[in-house]
């Protein structure tokens, strides 16, 4: 069986396609196709007209993730499985954006794309996951469609916000934890401060949890009013933000209750018994997670949300850990605000954060602790379907991890112990006395193989200063003598 490479560099409305072998030499020369009813149907005619001509042959269909003009393609590549020996993956656009960046190469066209992409499969096969689940894809969309109608919501909240300081500063005191719903009535019947006060208290007491003292309060201060923007321009702007605000809330209470209606799995019940994990952000979880069995460990699932500790040292200079952020950045944002909430409302993950915080830990390095100990909860509860139980999550903490008194050597330095003589700068130099008062010794010798002054080795052999003058220079010489003390003793 002989196995080819198809890439599939899509835009929008086409796509280039290109097949290489195993060597990455070129078998089908790039062809571009539209994505139509006609270019799919040309698609699955030269599918079908190449297995004739290559009898026993696999193709190895891959395509990026372009933010949703993959989908049909790669959705009728996913059709086509079931017919011809084909194998469909959906590929990390960074990952290819990489390889190309590695074969040195300045130009970059449609076709050039799709022979990169057949050669990051070649390349790195263990990188490629054919003939995934395309579950959730409708969610996912649609979670990021809500998700989009959230941030929209937010820029008209701070637009509106401005406008208010112009046109009703008085009111903004009553926003300081978000736009309350009775402020939104006030401002859609009177949009500016010169209308407000002109209000009668008995009308403006009939809208909600406005209260006659809070009318009249409020009356009061906007007749003494420093708005500047009064004008029937500013009215109409007030008026047409608190509408769109009012528009976009009701979608996207549409859209969460649709998501929610539709979305019947015993997964997203598993993670709501989780205190911190409402039955939305427990959605918003598992159509990125999809299904555990693609992480082999939890550490696989930490590194997709881009949790994974990150190091960087070169040279002299290190730059301390921090956490990657190489993953999916939606997910994330939603594991925040459940850390977030976890940290007021669940006892194990406050007192969690308590402790980071009492040793000196800032808090947003706290909260990120937090959100990698809520996703290893998530995946272990995951893995053996069962709900969150503090109670075994305590006796986990509490086993007593296998320890020995021997340190590790180090390795890096496997060949050569560390020359004082060497040209270093005065942070290394710094750094390596550090080390070597960290090492352990034993009869006066360092476990890391560094060999220590001839004064030191020949203090430990007698006390007497005059014996030690008189003593030979030469560590073999020492050595032979330390030995020979020995045997007389014994």
């Amino acid at each position: 069986m002989t196995d080819y490479f198809m890439g599939c560099d899509v835009s929008k409305g086409y796509a280039d396609f290109v097949i290489l072998d195993k060597q990455k030499r070129i078998v089908e020369a790039p062809f571009q196709l539209d994505d139509t009813f006609e270019g799919h149907g040309a698609l699955s005619e030269f599918l079908s007209s190449f297995f004739r001509r290559h009898k026993g042959a696999t193709i190895n269909f891959g395509v990026e993730s372009t933010g949703g003009y993959e989908n049909n393609w790669y959705s009728l590549l996913v059709r086509l499985h079931e017919v011809y020996p084909l194998k469909v993956a959906r590929l990390n656009p960074l990952g290819v954006k990489k390889h190309h960046e590695a074969t040195m190469k300045s130009n970059i066209t449609d076709p050039i794309a799709a022979h990169n992409i057949a050669s990051y499969m070649i390349s790195y096969p263990e990188k490629v996951c054919y003939n995934e689940d395309m579950a959730f894809q409708s969610m996912r969309r649609q979670w990021n469609t809500t998700q989009l109608l959230v941030k929209q919501r937010s820029q008209l909240l701070n637009n509106l916000e401005s406008l208010m300081y112009l046109s009703h500063p008085e009111l903004i005191r009553y926003c300081k934890h978000g736009v309350p719903q009775w402020v939104f009535e006030v401002l859609s019947a009177y949009p500016t401060a010169s209308k407000l006060a002109n209000a009668r208290i008995k009308k403006l007491t009939s809208i909600p949890s406005v209260t006659i003292a809070k009318a009249q309060t409020i009356i009061e201060e906007t007749k003494k009013s420093v708005a500047s923007h009064i004008d029937e321009t500013s009215e109409f702007m007030v008026r047409e933000t608190v509408i769109q605000i009012k528009n976009l809330t009701e979608s996207i209470e549409r859209h969460k209750h649709h998501l929610e209606k539709t979305c019947n799995l015993p997964e997203v019940d598993l993670l709501s018994s989780f205190t911190g994990i409402g039955t939305y952000s427990a959605l918003g979880l598992l159509i990125y997670i999809v299904s555990v069995a693609r992480f082999p460990t939890v550490k696989h699932l930490v590194s997709y949300f881009g949790l994974n500790p990150a190091y960087k040292q070169s040279g002299d200079g290190s730059w301390g850990y921090h956490i990657s952020k190489q993953g999916h950045a939606r997910p994330r944002a939603v594991l925040f605000m459940v850390s977030f909430s976890a940290t007021q409302y669940n006892p194990v993950i406050k007192e969690l954060y308590n402790r980071c915080i009492d040793s000196g830990m800032p808090r947003m390095a706290a909260l990120g602790v937090c959100m990698h100990k809520i996703l290893r909860i998530i995946y272990g509860m995951l893995k053996t379907n069962k709900p969150f139980d503090p109670v075994v999550d305590e006796k986990n903490r509490k086993i007593k991890r296998i320890s020995t008194s021997k340190k590790k050597e180090d390795k890096h330095r496997r060949y050569q112990s560390r020359d004082e003589k060497a040209p270093i700068s005065r942070r290394q130099t710094k750094t390596r006395r550090e080390k070597e008062r960290k090492e352990p010794q034993v009869n006066g010798v360092h476990k890391s193989g560094v060999i220590p002054s001839l004064t030191h080795i020949k203090s430990n052999i007698c006390t007497d200063h005059a014996q030690i003058n008189a003593m030979p220079q030469s560590v073999g010489e020492i050595l032979a003598q330390a030995m020979a003390a020995v045997v007389e003793k014994k």
